[in-house]
């Protein structure tokens, strides 16, 4: 059993709530990635996991058994960091093997154990090289080698990759979920990048400020995020969000903002005559409207940004900065005049107020 509830939990450093009555449930195998911007806790509520904080108010259980008083080592967790924490005079199958020698484990398992995580994590060939003789890459397989040999019940991974550069942190990324499909341990992961987020995670767990602000699949909270920070902070670009009031039309409804007048059927939506909205739409939902399109943003393209096959085309359109993530070869010059509309389907709409979504579930 390694799943892991948390109840009620608090936490606090004097007068300062850093964690505030957090419930979440993990579930035995799942991969959960606690994602948020900085000082939002997500390392904190980690860490009080790992038995490396202490536990302000409310209950903390792994595999059915309250943990809040138990040490690391006895909680059943490995812990991969930030940085590597390799003993630079030893060997990389005396660094893997540190913990089990610690632990006295027999010559022969010692020997065994590593051979099989190093061939599992393609380190065979380093065994007797030093970390200095690694790449970053090399050295955080290593660290997560030094974890898995421990035969954890869960595994919690702090930022692990924050220290590579783009490119093996795109490799390490795929390793990552590789290793999780064949080992099947719970797995907690910590991070402020939502594309980590996005393509490790069964459940991502977003945070702000101490509080959960939604739960969900990637495909759950890219599509119907629960409030406006969940909609800014999840998608690449950012979303576009327009202030706009609400007017009944018939059967149907309008939105006038961004110097413009909007048209909807509005029944996926809860919407009052006189409401004041934010309207929310994902770069890549804006289409180069056709003649006669309905749902118009026009302007002046201010900004191009050639991404390959996409460029993102910034241009105003009534006071607002707008963007548009169009195929390369429909990108106009810069400063030429621009027309995109979108679906109604695409769009999000939240209270102005309270931030919350307005779509009907």
């Amino acid at each position: 059993m390694s799943a892991i509830v948390c109840s009620h939990v608090d936490k606090a450093y004097g007068a300062t709530s850093v964690i505030r009555d957090l419930n979440l449930a993990i579930e035995e195998h799942e991969f959960v990635v606690f994602l948020g911007p900085s000082g939002c806790g997500k390392s904190t509520l980690l860490r009080m996991l790992a038995g490396l904080e202490d536990i302000s108010g409310g209950e903390v259980s792994i595999g059915g058994k309250v943990v809040n008083d138990l040490d690391p080592g006895d909680r059943g967790i490995a812990m991969v960091f930030q940085n590597y924490a390799l003993y630079p005079h030893m060997t990389i199958f005396d660094n893997v093997a540190f913990g089990l020698k610690r632990q006295k484990v027999p010559a022969a398992e010692i020997k065994k154990r590593v051979e099989a995580v190093a061939k599992t994590l393609g380190l065979e060939p380093y065994l007797g090289r030093k970390p200095t003789e690694l790449s970053g890459g090399q050295q955080q397989r290593v660290a997560i080698a030094r974890a898995m040999i421990k035969t954890p019940k869960v595994f919690l991974f702090d930022e692990p990759l924050s220290n590579l550069d783009a490119k093996l942190r795109n490799h390490m990324r795929v390793e990552i979920a590789r290793l999780h499909q064949s080992l099947k341990t719970t797995t907690v992961y910590v991070t402020h990048d939502q594309l980590e987020a996005m393509t490790l995670a069964d459940r991502i767990v977003l945070l702000k400020d101490g509080v959960i602000e939604q739960i969900g699949s990637p495909a759950e909270i890219y599509r119907r995020p629960g409030n406006q920070f969940v909609a800014g902070f999840i998608g690449t670009p950012n979303m576009n969000f327009i202030d706009a009031m609400v007017a009944r039309k018939g059967d149907g409804w309008t939105l006038t903002g961004a110097g413009t007048l909007l048209s909807l059927e509005g029944s996926d939506f809860y919407l009052q005559h006189g409401d004041r909205v934010v309207l929310g739409i994902r770069p890549p939902d804006l289409k180069t409207a056709e003649a006669g399109a309905a749902n118009l943003l026009q302007g002046t393209a201010d900004l191009i940004e050639f991404h390959g096959n996409d460029a993102l085309v910034t241009f105003g359109s009534g006071g607002k900065e707008i963007s548009a993530l169009v195929p390369a070869r429909e990108c106009p010059e810069q400063s030429a005049p621009v027309r995109y509309s979108f679906e109604e389907q695409s769009i999000h709409l939240f209270d102005a107020e309270s931030g919350r979504s307005l779509r009907k579930q």
